[in-house]
């Protein structure tokens, strides 16, 4: 039986150095309703960010990483303190991006988000131009 503290990931990696191995001190955790990007050793920083605001994602994978079978996963986000990431060097990039994906349409849904809300960056999503002449 787990503990009801304990957080399930669906999705955890590190970022992937030298040869493809995990020597590096960025972690990536997905849950059912966010992704968490964990970096440093002494001073640690944690960002997340709310899976129905990821916009778009980008699969990027260099002649380097292709050999070492390793990718980077570019995220769009409206997110404001996040904006545009990247999760980099990690294996699997293509399933890894599939699962975000889908993780990411699932919440969108279940939250009764769609891509209206972000369009319209000033805040005025309702308003059209007959409302304020009219």
């Amino acid at each position: 039986m787990a503990d009801k503290n304990t957080i399930e990931y669906i999705w955890k990696d590190r970022k992937r150095t030298v040869f493809g191995l995990p020597w590096s001190f960025t972690r990536y955790f997905l849950t059912d309703e966010k992704l968490l990007i964990d970096t440093g050793f002494f001073s640690r920083t944690e960002d997340e960010v709310r899976l129905y605001r990821i916009l778009d994602l980008t699969l990027r994978r260099s002649f380097w990483e292709r050999i070492f079978g390793v990718g980077t996963i570019h995220c769009c986000t409206a997110d404001k303190s996040m904006g545009e990431f990247d999760i980099k060097h990690v294996k699997r990039p293509r399933e890894v991006k599939e699962l975000l994906s889908s993780m990411v349409e699932e919440e969108r849904r279940a939250r009764r988000v769609g891509m209206r809300e972000y369009v319209d960056g000033d805040g005025d999503e309702g308003i059209d131009s007959d409302d304020i002449h009219g």
